[in-house]
């Protein structure tokens, strides 16, 4: 047959078209075992020496890793029969990823290749060379269903039940991909060029965070030899997010990411300080201050330089040295310049040499710049220092804080604020906050320039301050990020109000702002119940929509016990999320008391309990089957933007949202 022509099915017998599509599967989980035996048959050994051999084996390793089959995943999940006259198969099955037999023929295509993408993009109207695609139903590992979408008709396509079950399917433990039910305008985001930052705008529920995931598992297919150099990066807001989202990478065969959270990245620093002293700390104006604190290290040459080789003395005039350090100051990173000092002074005795009839060479220039007498002026002149150095003068001398604020916008009231008031005795001893650490960074960055990576994902940003925003920027300012967030999360005395604002500070400027309206995930009662909130967190916001009804799914209860909430709900399939204030996390969890349930934390690694005890502060990112929400009232009281964390708290729930309070309900939520 030949390869344009569309591979008709056995018969019109459901049954039959069943039966072998299911036989194609077998086949396919035989060919994907036999490419990781071969995988695993192949040797380092002959990469010749010890340091090739540990690079090729960890390659091995990737590659058998990532051909890792998962049984209870389907291996594909579509099909394409095209009527193009080209060179591609006339049948096309769309998967986790790409499956071949030992003849080198394609039984699955990955989903990431440019042929798969009508799988997503086709319809109707536009049927992208596709006359029929087929979704199938899948019962753990085991093609159970399918059903197919027919597009050489035009018309319209009535919803498809299957679609709609794998987006409701409850889960226990982590997060899954959405790898089969991705829409066309996620879509569009994941296959977004390498080089184009984007920021994408999403409301609950309409899943951000996956298409975040997507997009990096996507980029690395596309540009895989690029990125392999030069690396990605998932940032999250904890780790218990990571943890949440760690499995969907790996399902999609990608096993060499880095996941971590912004505390890991710049230091878990943790000593409590009030939100008014770290808003300021967290401005971009502190960029500036911290700048100028730097360079104010630098002192004005008052003597020349003397070096002495033999019975030559060799001098170098103190106006010379001026001009040395000031041609240096301002056009180098602050260690870069030191180093640059030492050598310029070298080169200057060095000329004298050649003067008197020597012909020095490069080492002796790197001699004299190592030698007592250059050494002595560059510690004098150009000072070696520590970040950490530098922003404990900042922080506990008011002189010199206030010399380093001269040409900011830092006011005296914010100086004042900004002062410890008990110094440490030294900057070894100095305890540093969360805001800090984006400090650190900046002076870190000032002194040595920071690598870059080839791209970063960023989730929930719209928590980040703007000197937290320059950390992560600084780490793809030769690459491209993918932004994502919902400026009605903001939760952070420094939350956002603009995107532009946050491309802007993460110097991606050029970024696109992309909007996610429509969710999939939380149903529309639910939601709407929460967007009763959002004129209050997010006024600018259009309130968000969601695709399925959900009657049913909302339930309020004043004065019902936690513990029978929960025994009602355990008699439903899925996952459950019991969000509490976070001061009430103890005593909800001894309420629960004999029956099994764990209590979620930061450093969660393992989140595979059905039954879950959330604090609020945690809830953000993560998604339940059915969530029951403790007493608002105290979750809108235990921080000043408590009204926004409520709105996060109320729409983590996939299929039931069940609120359990005592107190007054806030007022835009009174039924």
């Amino acid at each position: 047959m030949p390869a344009h022509q569309l591979a008709p099915d056995i018969s019109d017998d459901p049954a039959d078209v069943l039966s072998a599509e299911q036989s194609h599967l077998a086949e396919s989980r035989k060919a994907l075992q036999a490419m990781r035996e071969h995988a695993q048959s192949l040797s380092a050994d002959a990469a010749g020496d010890w340091v090739s051999q540990q690079v090729l084996q960890s390659l091995l390793d990737q590659r058998v890793a990532a051909l890792a089959d998962h049984p209870d995943t389907p291996l594909f999940f579509g099909r394409l029969d095209r009527s193009a006259d080209d060179e591609l198969p006339g049948t096309i099955y769309v998967g986790r990823r790409h499956v071949h037999d030992g003849a080198s023929r394609a039984l699955v295509i990955d989903w990431r290749a440019p042929v798969s993408r009508p799988f997503y993009q086709a319809s109707p109207s536009d049927p992208m060379d596709v006359v029929r695609r087929r979704r199938f139903g899948y019962h753990g590992g085991a093609l159970t269903a399918f059903e197919d979408e027919p597009l050489d008709q035009g018309g319209k396509l009535g919803p498809s039940k299957i679609l709609t079950d794998e987006i409701e399917r409850p889960r226990t433990g982590p997060m899954r991909d959405i790898v089969a039910t991705i829409q066309p305008d996620q879509d569009e985001i994941v296959r977004a060029a390498l080089t184009q930052t984007v920021c994408v705008q999403g409301a609950p529920g309409t899943g951000k965070t996956a298409v975040g995931l997507h997009r990096a598992a996507y980029l690395l297919f596309t540009h895989r030899e690029r990125l392999a150099r030069s690396g990605v990066m998932i940032v999250g807001p904890n780790r218990a997010f990571l943890s949440y989202i760690s499995s969907v990478l790996p399902a999609l065969g990608e096993v060499k990411v880095d996941q971590t959270t912004v505390a890991d990245l710049l230091g878990a620093y943790n000593t409590p300080e009030e939100p008014e002293v770290a808003a300021v700390k967290g401005d971009a104006r502190m960029a500036a201050v911290l700048e100028r604190a730097l360079w104010l290290h630098i002192s004005k040459p008052e003597e020349g330089l003397v070096y002495t080789a033999g019975v030559h003395r060799f001098r170098v005039a103190d106006y010379e040295v001026r001009e040395i350090v000031a041609s240096l100051r301002g056009t180098t990173r602050y260690g870069p310049g030191r180093a640059a000092l030492a050598q310029r002074l070298a080169h200057q005795v060095l000329v004298r040499m050649e003067q008197r009839g020597d012909s020095p060479d490069d080492r002796v220039q790197d001699s004299v710049a190592r030698s007592k007498p250059v050494k002595q002026i560059v510690d004098a002149v150009w000072p070696k220092v520590t970040p950490a150095q530098v922003l404990f003068r900042l922080l506990s001398d008011a002189e010199f804080l206030a010399k380093a604020s001269a040409k900011s916008d830092i006011s005296p009231d914010e100086q004042e604020m900004l002062l410890w008031r008990k110094p440490y005795r030294g900057w070894k001893s100095a305890k540093w906050s969360a805001a800090d650490a984006a400090l650190l960074d900046e002076l870190g960055d000032l002194i040595e320039r920071t690598s870059s990576i080839g791209h970063l994902v960023v989730d929930e940003a719209q928590d980040l301050s703007e000197m937290q925003l320059r950390a992560l920027g600084r780490r793809c300012r030769n690459g491209s990020a993918t932004v994502l967030g919902d400026l009605a999360q903001g939760t952070t005395p420094w939350s956002t109000t603009s995107w532009e604002a946050v491309l802007r500070h993460l110097g991606q400027d050029s970024g696109e702002v992309t909007e996610l309206t429509l969710g999939f995930r939380v149903p529309r009662e639910v939601l709407d119940y929460a967007a009763r909130l959002l004129p209050s967190v997010a006024p600018g916001l259009a309130p968000p929509q969601s695709l399925r009804p959900g009657l049913g799914s909302l339930s309020v209860r004043p004065g019902a016990a936690v513990a029978e909430a929960v025994g009602a709900t355990l008699s439903r399939e899925g996952s459950i999320g019991v969000i509490v204030p976070d001061a009430l996390v103890e005593r909800v969890s001894g309420s629960l008391e004999g029956i099994a349930h764990a209590v979620l934390d930061p450093d969660a690694a393992d989140q595979r309990h059905r039954l879950l005890v959330i604090p609020a502060t945690l809830a953000k990112g993560l998604e339940y089957d059915h969530v029951i929400v403790v007493e608002p009232a105290d979750i809108v009281a235990a921080e000043p933007r408590g009204l926004a964390r409520l709105y996060v708290v109320l729409t983590r729930a996939v299929t039931s949202l069940t609120v359990l309070h005592d107190k007054p309900l806030p007022a835009a939520l009174a039924m």
